[in-house]
């Protein structure tokens, strides 16, 4: 039975795990409720891999590059991909909000339990980068903070030469092992989607989502052609089929979708990349947590672009030419400038409906249904993640899955 299980193509087991929990949660949406603990576990699994796959990763990709010099072009293309798709997000956001009826439903209300974000100090932002507590940033998981102190190591290994060459090793064997038990968790994945979906589908139920359906399909369209367009065209100008992009990273996609968590779904996008795309581990180990912590195309690009034309349309209030560039500027250079701070996308969002002279209040209306948004912003996100990976650092020796060495899987076809 179980070689029966594992001989299915990892992907298929986990879109039949989303499809039943989609099916559960529409049919039995109490039974499906009960669900959400398989969901936890798979969150709480991956949240346990984050902190030590990140640190190790990442000294282990910085020893590998070797000079700083390096790292730094890298890191530099790397922020100046991810500027340019936020900005094309934007752009989309906006033509599909302008040119779909997203005019609110009368029976649309505030949920009054929202609490509007306090939106942090660009110096609180900036100061939140340095750990005060190397080990504490580890233990609370915070990645922007985990992935400065962790450049600071490699860079001061790579320094120090012979003197610290046991220690890079070490670094480099922990790497190693967090890959291991990264495969490990993820044979999980089927489970926690499971799980995830059927509460989501059995707690939210689709009647509740009719008032916003407008405003939900409107993300849901902008996220899938900003996928389909402007990240297949990255990587078909990568040398890559966008088809064979797709259909390699489609199971860490539906694990963002899931989860909701960038973070999260990095050891599973770091496993589809390195093992079934070809990319170099020291690049996918480097532009993975960057990505994670900086891009947000569905968080600081295309949402804020849609929920502000939204809200705007809740008031009665016109935007013109000079509001939309604001939108688009402001969405940009928020999603850079709230890195590792909580709540990223309401975050974005309270900064440009500021921007434009938009009431906070508005966002109350959408706060409900923020987890349904989130699924789709993820899925981008973590989707913009591996794209810019696979441009920068694919062994492009051939249009086949490859490990980091170039040389073609001859495992199974997961």
């Amino acid at each position: 039975m179980f070689k029966a299980w594992f001989a299915i193509p990892f992907w298929q087991r986990v879109l039949g795990a989303f499809a039943l929990g989609v099916i559960i949660g529409v049919a039995q949406p109490e039974v499906a409720q009960t669900l959400r603990p398989l969901g936890t576990l798979f969150i709480n699994a991956l949240k346990m891999l984050v902190a030590p796959l990140i640190f190790f990763a990442i000294v282990s990709a910085i020893l590998q590059l070797g000079s700083g010099e390096k790292a730094g072009k890298i890191g530099a293309q790397t922020i100046g991909l991810f500027l340019l798709t936020a900005v094309i997000a934007s752009f989309i956001g906006l033509s599909v909000a302008q040119l779909l009826d997203i005019t609110p439903s009368p029976d649309l209300v505030a949920d009054s339990n929202y609490v509007p974000k306090e939106v942090p100090g660009p110096i609180d932002v900036f100061l939140n980068f340095i750990p005060t507590n190397p080990i504490a940033a580890l233990a609370e998981g915070n990645v922007i903070q985990i992935v400065v102190f962790a450049a600071l190591v490699g860079v001061a290994i790579n320094q120090l030469g012979d003197v610290a060459k046991p220690f890079g090793d070490a670094m480099k064997a922990g790497a190693q092992v967090m890959y291991r038990i990264t495969k490990m968790v993820l044979e999980l994945t089927p489970l926690g989607v499971l799980g995830l979906m059927a509460w989501v589908v059995g707690h939210y139920g689709l009647a509740s989502l009719t008032p916003l359906a407008a405003f939900i399909g409107a993300i849901y369209l902008a996220c899938f052609i900003h996928i389909v367009f402007v990240y297949g065209t990255m990587v078909r100008l990568a040398g890559m089929s966008p088809w064979f992009f797709f259909k390699s990273v489609f199971s860490a996609q539906l694990v963002a979708f899931t989860t909701c968590s960038s973070f999260g779904t990095i050891p599973a996008a770091h496993q589809a990349i390195t093992e079934k795309l070809g990319v170099q581990k020291e690049y996918a180990s480097f532009v993975l947590p960057l990505g994670a912590t900086i891009n947000m195309d569905g968080c600081g690009g295309i949402y804020p672009a849609i929920a502000s034309i939204f809200i705007a349309q809740i008031y009665g209030i016109p935007l013109d030419w000079a509001d939309y560039l604001l939108i688009t500027l402001t969405a940009t250079l928020a999603s850079v400038g709230t890195a590792g701070v909580p709540g990223t996308a309401m975050v974005m969002l309270t900064v440009t409906l500021n921007a434009i002279g938009l009431p906070l209040e508005g966002i109350a209306f959408i706060a409900a249904i923020d987890r349904i948004i989130d699924m789709a912003r993820t899925a981008t996100n973590v989707t913009g993640d591996m794209a810019v990976s696979v441009v920068l650092g694919r062994n492009k020796t051939a249009d086949q899955p490859l490990t980091a060495t170039g040389q073609p899987i001859t495992t199974n076809n997961d």
